[in-house]
């Protein structure tokens, strides 16, 4: 059973392989990226006149007419599991969710089961169109396990290509809360010389470098300035504790969206986030400054100390400009209540 046929005929001065033409002519609303119609291509759903075109080089030629057929979408491995969510927004192309801390976002060797993916399955059923072919929700951007907060999802191919490449292009909108361990300040001498580190107007800390995976530990990743990926964070303080300040609650905006990106870059910059078992070294809360039972209880805190609190992107069917928020979860909540204001 398929679900469509599309036709689409060749527009003067084609691109010499059948696959790079098709990704030029085939109808936008159809959503369908250049690695999609080449797997189509590879598996025979691709005709011209009649005949089979299996090679996404073939050659085509201006005025051809190439039918594609589209397959119903496949069901997935992962199984639908029945977890609760808490669901900020939906509608029939997408889905915003408030992930709790202690979920995987997407299905791994370590983690087959429990994940947002598997309880989106479940939580969405028919209402998937399918993505890139399957049967599933489309994860546009992730966060870590331990970090709580706001992700939006695809529920079509459409709305998928589109929030990727508002994502791509760094016009999504996302803001974190942080705690972490000191105060960024721009009179800091010491923070003023680390690389990659400037003020913009108002005190906003500046974190610009590369990132990639660490040379020793695959798991983490680390700052470079020869290698990587392009990175900038900024983080505004928002509140300090402590006499004297010993932690700051920080808004943190990403430009980009990199793996650990806010984790590595408070670190490097030596304001490591409170909980972070990773990237936070063994930094201890200062006693003097909160109190003994309190660094107790900070240095005690399960997780990294961050929650994505705020998601901003353009609808990509009705073009609206929407914007979520999602308040501390009780855990950080708790925490910062505990916490001596500074003063």
């Amino acid at each position: 059973m398929t679900l469509n046929r599309l036709t689409v005929r060749i527009s003067e001065d084609p691109p010499a392989r059948l696959d790079k033409a098709l990704s030029r002519d085939v109808p936008v609303e159809a959503s369908l990226s250049r690695t999609r119609l080449a797997r189509l291509i590879s598996d025979g759903h691709v005709t011209c006149d009649g005949q089979v075109l299996s090679d996404p080089k073939a050659k085509v030629a201006e005025g051809d007419v190439i039918e594609i057929t589209l397959p119903a979408a496949a069901e997935v491995e992962t199984l639908p599991q029945d977890i609760p969510l808490d669901i900020a927004y939906e509608d029939g192309e997408l889905i915003v969710v408030n992930k709790p801390a202690g979920m995987v976002v997407h299905p791994a060797p370590g983690s087959p089961s429990g994940t947002l993916v598997n309880a989106l399955l479940a939580h969405c059923g028919d209402t998937l169109s399918g993505i890139g072919g399957e049967k599933r929700p489309g994860i546009v951007h992730r966060i870590d396990k331990e970090t709580s907060g706001l992700l939006v999802v695809a529920k079509s191919d459409r709305a998928h290509h589109a929030l990727a490449a508002q994502f791509e292009a760094h016009t999504a909108r996302r803001s974190y809360l942080a705690l972490c361990h000191g105060v960024p300040d721009a009179n800091d001498p010491r923070l003023r010389g680390i690389r990659g580190t400037s003020f913009e107007a108002g005190g906003l800390l500046k974190i610009t470098t590369m990132l990639g995976r660490h040379k020793t530990d695959r798991q983490k990743q680390a700052v470079s300035f020869d290698h990587g990926r392009h990175a900038v964070t900024r983080a505004r303080v928002l509140e300090t504790f402590g006499t004297p300040p010993a932690l700051a609650l920080l808004e943190c905006r990403l430009e980009t969206g990199r793996t650990h990106q806010i984790r590595v870059h408070m670190s490097h910059a030596g304001h490591a986030l409170v909980g972070d078992p990773v990237y936070g070294g063994r930094r201890r809360a200062s006693a003097k400054a909160l109190g003994a039972g309190v660094a107790e209880m900070v240095d005690a805190f399960p997780r990294q100390a961050l929650h994505a609190a705020t998601l901003g992107f353009v609808h990509p069917v009705s073009g609206e400009d929407l914007t979520f928020d999602a308040p501390l979860p009780q855990d950080m909540k708790t925490l910062l209540e505990a916490l001596p204001q500074n003063g």
